[in-house]
């Protein structure tokens, strides 16, 4: 999914590897293996990401290598490449690559930006804007222009990351697990939570908080006002607290696995505890995939971002 310029994952990899070269689709045309924005990063031994495309994105990797040892600031290369026979495709359509190098000094810029980064696609250090694109920034500050990325004029307008949906989820059980695989790469700041250390498996994903709590319960009146909460403990007693804790106060949304009858017996009982459970989404996922840990996470996942964006199509139509 494409989310927006990183600064603090680039500004992570940049200390802990150095250098870097960020890769983008500044545009493409007709059918391409991903969308106009997607991104990656390359190291002298690494990669974070991906732009698709098998041979395409194999000669960028390369290409940013050759790039990650040359000398200079804010060094950049732009090109247009037609996807077609000559690297093995038959997508038929076109991308344009703009590759940049990114160490310490230009991290030093970027973290100083309130708004888009707009920047030349050939190399050198930030310069006055042409009239043309002042003319869309303003029209973007607005809300009368389109803040999805930009190719304009040789001029790249790229909107920074917008800050990830809160998504707590209590329970590291097999399902828990799935779901926090599944979330993997996509725009949510996950905190996960059980009862003990050891309920967690060894090696705790990149995208995901740990957080302990001897009653997971206690865990609730930690989370932002608009956090999603999904429930999966082992113990139902512990399900039916943390739905009367999350009920209690504000919150972005709240699913419940279980089934028809769990879903009948927890409304009785958090309706007798005087809340509202008109937005308790219970069962959660997909029963026409199964019910198997990774069928039911898939379930939630695809829910999940369809949620994100039909909130994002609600902002986009106010904005309008």
């Amino acid at each position: 999914m494409v989310t927006g310029f990183d600064i603090p994952h680039l500004r992570q990899i940049i200390r802990d590897a150095g250098r870097v070269v960020r890769v983008v689709i500044a545009e493409h045309k007709g059918s391409a293996p991903r969308e106009t924005g997607t991104s990656m990063l390359v190291s002298e031994t690494e990669q974070f990401g991906t732009i698709g495309g098998g041979v395409l994105e194999y000669e960028a990797v390369a290409d940013a290598r050759k790039m990650l040892q040359a000398d200079g600031d804010w060094l950049r290369t732009f090109n247009k490449i037609p996807l077609g026979p000559n690297l093995g495709q038959c997508c038929g359509g076109s991308v344009s690559l703009l590759a940049e190098c990114y160490g310490e000094n230009e991290l030093a810029h970027l973290e100083t930006l309130q708004g888009p980064f707009v920047r030349s696609v050939t190399s050198g250090a930030p310069t006055a804007l042409p009239l043309s694109v002042q003319k869309r920034l303003r029209e973007i500050r607005s809300g009368v222009g389109n803040s999805a990325l930009t190719l304009l004029n040789g001029w790249l307008i790229e909107p920074l990351e917008t800050p990830e949906q809160p998504l707590w989820i209590y329970g590291a059980g097999h399902v828990g697990r799935a779901l926090i695989t599944t979330l993997d790469g996509l725009p949510f700041g996950v905190t996960w939570v059980d009862s003990a250390r050891d309920r967690f498996p060894t090696d705790i994903p990149a995208h995901a908080d740990l957080l302990v709590a001897a009653n997971p319960a206690d865990a609730v009146g930690y989370a932002p006002d608009d956090a999603q909460h999904i429930v999966l403990t082992y113990s139902h007693s512990i399900d039916l607290e943390i739905c009367l804790r999350v009920l209690s106060r504000t919150f972005g949304g709240l699913g419940l696995i279980g089934s028809d009858t769990k879903r009948t017996r927890f409304i009785r009982r958090l309706t007798e505890a005087g809340v509202d459970t008109s937005r308790l989404d219970c069962p959660i996922g997909n029963r026409e995939l199964g019910k198997e840990p990774m069928a039911i996470a898939i379930g939630v996942t695809a829910a999940l971002l369809e949620q994100l964006r039909a909130e994002k199509q609600k902002i986009r139509e106010v904005s309008a």
